[in-house]
């Protein structure tokens, strides 16, 4: 699957959607392209959507740290939502899940970057437990 990248907006907040391997080279280029214009243009709320996304190599995630500190920096916030089961144990793996906002759902995404609002606590143990039992064995 070619990489893709589309964008929509909720609440006032900027999602972006990669689709496919976020991986070093045009794919990283093209998703960190995205993020300075977003950041150009003023927007310092912003949700990745990475329920397409097969694959997030060390460049991917290099990418995503500097972007969430840009965020907060500029009086914003970053969350990441969709994360497979694989790319969830990265992100544990190498402790990131402790810096950014993960989130199991879009809504709990967005509400979690809007000042003021609640979004759903995520139990990062229970989805793992929950994806293990849904996979099928064979």
């Amino acid at each position: 699957m070619a990489f893709q990248l589309t964008s929509r907006e909720q609440d006032g907040v900027l999602i972006l959607v990669p689709s496919g391997r976020l991986i070093a080279g045009e794919t990283l280029e093209e998703f960190r392209a995205a993020l300075d214009a977003a950041f150009t243009a003023g927007r310092s709320r912003l949700v990745v959507d990475l329920t397409r996304v097969s694959y997030i190599d060390s460049s991917a995630l290099g990418c995503l740290v500097v972007t969430h500190n840009q965020a907060t920096k500029a009086g914003g916030a970053m969350a990441l939502f969709g994360l497979s089961l694989r790319n969830l144990e990265l992100m544990i793996l190498t402790k990131l899940s402790t810096v950014f906002r993960l989130h199991e759902t879009e809504i709990d995404a967005v509400n979690s970057v809007i000042p003021g609002r609640q979004s759903s606590r995520f139990d990062i143990l229970e989805f793992v437990q929950r994806q293990r039992q849904e996979k099928p064995t064979g």
